[in-house]
């Protein structure tokens, strides 16, 4: 039976096994992460070349899209084209004891904050317009502001009775528009208010029949008009004794113009409905 020799392998030929080491940085083909460094340089360069270009790309978009935008009106207005309605004082449960001062006067320091923008002394500075008629400022850089004095509110101005009728128990309740820019409502708007109940309930108006005159609109947005002010109709309910510890709903809708005031989706387009009980 025969037997080889086995020869001794010299250190020097002993084959290298790799390590984890190895799969980070290789000293012996320079490959860091199994790429070498041109590798690595061609897919940073990619990289940046594509990511510019993306950025490139969507400050381009934008650059374009913002020359169609206009600083003071909306290219694209998809809001409803008939203001809703709302009121002052910013309660839509109206609850009070006529006899407690602390009970009502949230109302009435509400109503009187709100009516400091309608001073006469601060609408003088405003133009006397043309009752009847839409004051179109398209051609003027500058757009002024149409007079509206609390004073035209009378018996709700707060200034002949500084309560505004609550502490009689006959409150005030101050109806607004919400402003929609280019807005012309066509007819001759006006507030009329119902409650609901069998009887019919006595109001006042103030201004006269409760009207929105025209001289008002449009409105031109915030930037054009600044100083703007909607127009108010003032609402008296007249509430007797009988009406007391009671609670009133009461409707009110703007009537007179083609402005929506019946979509069941939205009750405040063109309406706006409130509880009114006054205790005694």
């Amino acid at each position: 039976m025969s037997t080889k020799e086995e020869t001794p392998v010299a250190d020097g030929d002993k084959p290298q096994t790799s390590s984890w080491k190895d799969s980070i940085y290789n000293p012996r083909t320079g490959e860091f992460i199994g790429r070498t460094a041109k590798s690595w340089a061609l897919i940073l360069l990619f990289y940046l070349v594509f990511y510019g270009f993306l950025a490139g790309m969507f400050t381009l978009t934008m650059w374009v899209m913002l020359q169609t935008l206009d600083d003071n009106i909306p290219t694209y207005r998809d809001r409803v084209a008939s203001p809703g309605l709302v009121i002052r004082p910013r309660s839509l449960d109206i609850v009070f004891n006529r006899t407690d001062t602390k009970q009502y006067g949230q109302y009435v320091q509400h109503l009187e904050n709100f009516l400091q923008q309608y001073n006469d002394t601060v609408q003088e500075r405003n133009e006397l317009c043309m009752v009847g008629e839409y004051y179109e400022q398209d051609d003027q850089e500058e757009k002024k502001v149409c007079q509206f004095k609390r004073s035209l509110l009378r018996q709700c101005s707060g200034l002949s009775d500084t309560t505004f009728g609550y502490t009689e128990g006959k409150p005030c309740v101050l109806v607004k528009m919400n402003r929609i820019i280019g807005l012309k409502p066509r007819g001759d708007p006006y507030i009329n208010c119902t409650a609901k109940r069998e009887s019919p309930l006595q109001m006042q108006y103030f201004p006269s029949e409760g009207r929105f005159d025209k001289m008002y609109f449009p409105y031109y947005g915030k930037n054009l008009h600044s100083t703007y002010v909607q127009p108010l109709v003032a609402v008296k309910l007249l509430l007797t004794k009988e009406d007391y510890n009671n609670e009133l709903t009461v409707e009110c809708k703007i009537e007179g113009s083609d402005l929506r005031n019946s979509d069941d989706r939205d009750k405040f387009l063109g309406r706006v409905t409130f509880r009114v009980k006054v205790v005694e």
